[in-house]
């Protein structure tokens, strides 16, 4: 039975203590079960990313001249790096710069709905919720397909524009950046709609009215209140859409044309088609790389701890 014990006069106010109980006998010997809980979680990790990661970095070094069927020698070619990066520069550009323009479009989409379900929705928010998420119940490729037929030469969408002075009876959509970045833009949106309502829904509403008590205008309630303490669901939200949209190339292949190839294409084909599997591992590890570095640049200036 543990004392409790009393504090002398003066120290306290006389407030009574009760020490922590001892250790059970044996419980010392219990260090393995942390290691035991994550072993399951390590060893997928391990069989399913460390060692794919590293057979992928050991193939960029094997020789091109090789082939799967006679098997490729570790030869330590460094330059397949530099091969592929000069020969594919633009693709690597073109993918980037297409992945930001549709991370900004998811976010100036994705915010105010955001925004709305988790502030404004009040009984319907659980359907809202229901209709970003029922589109992650079809196939991507269909969807793409679907908006393959929706920009078509013969829509509806050419139909409208045409009546506007901005586009010719020969102007089109389809197999066009736009039609590429319209593509990444609706397959990526939840992943910009889901960080940031989370984010929003931890935010407590007397915040804004106290700065509306404040005479804080809305606008500056907003960007003062409001977008600083969603930034972490807003650099969640960009890092979901960004990353993979980089590597896509689904949207690219069926919405866009040879002068809109991205990475991902070039990547699939050498891998598919061409069989060139060096230059293509080369290629996958520089897009990886690239997109970790530009990751981690984009959380340290964002400034966001809890991403982090």
């Amino acid at each position: 039975m543990s004392a409790v014990v009393t504090t002398p006069a003066g120290t306290a106010g006389g407030d009574t203590y009760e020490p922590p109980p001892e250790p059970v006998a044996g419980a010392k010997r219990r260090w393995w079960v942390p290691y035991v809980q994550l072993f399951p979680g390590g060893l997928w990790l391990v069989i399913f990313f460390a060692l794919p990661v590293a057979l992928l970095a050991q193939s960029t070094l094997w020789d091109p001249a090789g082939s799967l069927e006679n098997g490729y020698e570790l030869t330590w070619r460094w330059q397949n790096f530099s091969d592929g990066i000069s020969t594919y520069s633009d693709q690597f550009l073109r993918s980037l710069g297409y992945a930001l323009v549709a991370t900004i479009l998811c976010l100036i989409i994705g915010y105010p709905l955001a925004y709305a379900i988790a502030l404004k929705a009040g009984r319907w928010r659980n359907l809202m919720l229901i209709g970003v998420i029922a589109p992650f119940f079809t196939s991507f490729l269909v969807r793409t397909l679907a908006w393959k037929t929706i920009l078509s030469d013969h829509g509806w969408v050419m139909d409208v524009l045409r009546m506007t002075p901005f586009f010719g009876p020969d102007d089109r959509l389809l197999a066009t950046p736009a039609a590429v970045i319209a593509g990444l833009t609706y397959n990526f949106v939840p992943f910009m709609v889901l960080p940031l309502y989370a984010s929003l829904g931890k935010l407590d509403p007397r915040l804004l009215e106290a700065a509306g008590d404040l005479y804080a205008h809305p606008i500056k309630s907003f960007f003062r209140v409001t977008l600083p303490l969603s930034m972490p669901g807003v650099v969640g939200g960009t890092l979901m859409t960004f990353i993979p949209a980089a590597g896509d190339y689904i949207n690219a292949e069926l919405l866009g044309s040879p002068a809109t190839t991205m990475i991902g294409n070039v990547i699939q084909s050498q891998y598919l088609r061409v069989g060139d599997i060096p230059v293509a591992a080369a290629l996958s590890f520089t897009l990886m790389a690239g997109i970790l570095i530009l990751v981690a640049i984009y959380v340290a200036v964002s400034g966001t701890d809890e991403v982090v």
